[in-house]
């Protein structure tokens, strides 16, 4: 796709976008979706600096889980691998999948599936799956309750549900989040380890767009790209706790009827024009 290599992108601008990728990053309704529709609405031209804002937000991960991926690094000998799952050779076998898809289809789908008409479809699809999810599973008693007991063969069959999230406004969340859910998993292992799958996802594709695009990053793009990767950086960690904690206690209805009505929405917006 065809980009102006410095897009007029104001602060304010950046701002917003930062903190519509934090707050819904790591919720299950779709980040990507809600930046498609945000740039519309602001009228911003597609640019890296949706990349370096994803960026921001996944780093949040890294801050508010830095005790588990530490010990993760401290116990990768071979003998404890085969003895006991390691939290970072979980995170990398889930990530095998959307890794080799994404790599395969990424300029197909960025070129042919950014639109506010298939996040609207998406969106409107996503949430009816997870009232389905939430009706398949209810009454079953959790077998994974912790991320220490995730086994690869389970850590790989939720990155397969990852692969959904290559379709914009699916989300990276609601796919790994329902897909851990149907295996076994409790709502809150669902959740973080939907978090922590993202880490390598997010990270080598955006490093690998903005390296790409490197010419779009320099001059005037540069300081709305750090100011949107650090709002989104806040909101996310501002978010991330209280949406566990959330889960506890509640099933994922309210996101899947956000998404119900944020689809037929954001259809009634793209069929009158206004979006």
């Amino acid at each position: 796709m065809t980009q102006d290599p410095t897009p007029a992108v104001s602060l304010l601008d950046a701002v917003w976008l930062g903190l519509v990728e934090g707050l819904t990053e790591f919720l299950p309704v779709s980040s990507t979706g809600h930046l498609i529709v945000a740039n519309r609405l602001l009228g911003v031209a597609e640019s890296p600096l949706t990349v370096g804002i994803q960026l921001g937000a996944i780093s949040a991960i890294l801050v508010l889980y830095w005790r588990p991926l530490l010990e993760g690094l401290r116990t990768q000998s071979l003998k404890r691998l085969r003895t006991k799952p390691n939290l970072w050779a979980q995170i990398m076998v889930a990530a095998v999948p959307a890794a080799t898809l994404g790599w395969l289809l990424d300029d197909w789908i960025e070129s042919r599936l950014f639109s506010a008409e298939f996040v609207a479809a998406t969106m409107t699809i996503g949430g009816v799956l997870l009232l389905l999810v939430e009706r398949v599973i209810r009454g079953n008693s959790p077998r994974i309750d912790s991320l220490a007991d995730i086994s690869y063969a389970t850590a790989f069959l939720i990155g397969c549900f990852q692969c959904l999230a290559l379709m914009p406004g699916t989300s990276r969340a609601g796919a790994t989040i329902a897909g851990a859910l149907l295996l076994g998993l409790s709502r809150t292992a669902a959740a973080e380890f939907s978090f922590l799958v993202g880490l390598p996802i997010v990270y080598g594709a955006g490093v690998f767009k903005l390296v790409s695009e490197r010419e779009c990053v320099q001059g005037p793009l540069l300081a709305p790209m750090l100011v949107g990767a650090i709002v989104s950086f806040v909101s996310a960690i501002v978010v991330v706790r209280p949406f566990v904690a959330f889960l506890r206690a509640h099933t994922f209805a309210p996101f899947a009827w956000y998404r119900l009505l944020g689809g037929a929405l954001l259809a009634v917006a793209c069929a009158s024009g206004w979006i």
